[in-house]
């Protein structure tokens, strides 16, 4: 059997300074021929790229951002050309990379519909025999006959999606764009392409969510620094990746900090209680999670300090509050100044399936912040069966499994 697609050594440069060449004298124009290009004008995003892919498979590109995982996409969508290299595709290739990607702003949602099924060489007949599907999937009837660009971000995304999803390219390549969408609306996503892998159509699928791609991908590519690293089984490639610094959260830059800021957070690690990386904890899983500091300026002139984290849904409602003290734990300046990070240690994790976000502070007399950040972390909780083995609630019936027992008298 032929690949569907065939990647052979694709490398892409970029040029850093795009400003124009200022006027040269007659001497400069005479020597500059025999100067050398400096090397960091250049920069190769990817470098000898090669991989197949066979009719029906599911390839997850992962690693961390400015791997060249989207400069990858972006080439084999035909966005924009390699600088080396050579793409073979034996089929149709449909693309979502970014909210907009293909749509025309002016044009109305049906329009843009018809305008993306032409692009990828449906006639009008096999467009309108999918119309309806696409319209009820991307839930925008109401809008559809409204300017593109009067939709939001989150619209926009939806009818991309749908029509990608729907007028059956043999190849759907999907970038880390569906992160744009609220939780819902990934699910519906998720579950629509695993129905596309199903019916035996190709699919090249980046995400920074482990769950997603391990659902969906028997196979992976881990890139780094625009290189593969690893290629096979998507369990071993996701390990060798947590294995790695990547997935630890660095947040020093952020802006949108309260505080004195003696200390800072720089980072957020989850571990699991053998300290090894992970990217997401199960229903019931014991793990730790640790927030890395640095002190900034001078805090002899502080005494007691407390740190504390809560936990709250993608909805904004507040979970849970712990803190050290809760524990009876007192962090002294001492121990603060000698040391780099909190660690707590969570045990059978009770929250169901679902991704939580994680403020956290740092607060001297238990008052005054220190550093104090919201949404510092988001945390991926999967299915698990825990507590004799049962299977777990749907969502809808609550954020919390409770371990209890039944009996009747």
């Amino acid at each position: 059997m032929k690949p569907i697609l065939e990647i052979k050594n694709i490398s892409k440069k970029y040029k850093l300074r795009g400003q124009e060449s200022p006027y040269l004298t007659f001497r400069d124009a005479l020597t500059s021929g025999f100067k050398k290009k400096q090397s960091k004008d250049e920069f190769w995003a990817l470098q000898d790229i090669s991989f197949d892919v066979y009719p029906g498979e599911s390839i997850g590109i992962i690693g961390r951002n400015g791997a060249g995982k989207s400069t990858l996409l972006k080439i084999l969508s035909r966005i924009t050309p390699p600088t080396k290299g050579e793409i073979i595709a034996r089929g149709r290739i449909a693309s979502l990379l970014e909210v907009g990607t293909g749509f025309h702003a002016e044009l109305s949602g049906r329009e843009n519909i018809f305008l993306n099924g032409s692009i990828l060489g449906l006639t009008k007949q096999e467009i309108k025999s999918k119309f309806d599907e696409i319209v009820d999937f991307s839930g925008v009837e109401k809008f559809l006959d409204t300017p593109l660009k009067h939709y939001s971000s989150g619209m926009q995304l939806r009818l991309a999606f749908a029509v990608a999803a729907h007028l059956e390219p043999e190849i759907l390549i999907i970038d880390e764009v569906l992160a744009v969408g609220d939780a819902e609306f990934q699910k519906k996503c998720l579950t629509k392409m695993g129905e596309v892998t199903s019916e035996g159509r190709t699919v090249l699928f980046v995400s920074h969510n482990m769950g997603a791609v391990k659902n969906l991908c028997p196979k992976s590519v881990l890139l780094n620094e625009g290189k593969i690293i690893l290629e096979g089984k998507t369990n071993k490639v996701v390990e060798s990746y947590l294995q790695s610094n990547s997935i630890i959260k660095d947040i020093k830059d952020r802006k949108d900090r309260k505080g004195s800021g003696e200390i800072i957070i720089e980072s957020i690690q989850l571990q699991d209680l053998n300290q090894k990386i992970v990217d997401s904890v199960f229903l019931g899983q014991s793990f730790q999670i640790v927030f890395n500091y640095k002190v900034k300026r001078n805090i002899d002139n502080l005494d007691f300090f407390t740190f504390g984290f809560s936990l709250k849904t993608d909805m904004g409602v507040p979970l849970f509050l712990h803190h050290n003290r809760i524990n009876s734990v007192e962090f002294r300046i001492s121990e603060i100044a000698s040391k780099s990070s909190f660690t707590i240690k969570i045990f059978d994790f009770p929250i169901n399936k679902g991704l939580y976000s994680i403020d956290y502070s740092l607060l001297h007399n238990k008052i005054h912040f220190i550093d104090h950040l919201e949404n510092a972390f988001i945390l991926e909780v999967l299915d698990g069966k825990i507590y004799n083995n049962i299977n777990n609630p749907p969502t809808s019936h609550g954020f919390y499994l409770i371990n209890a027992s039944w009996s009747l008298k």
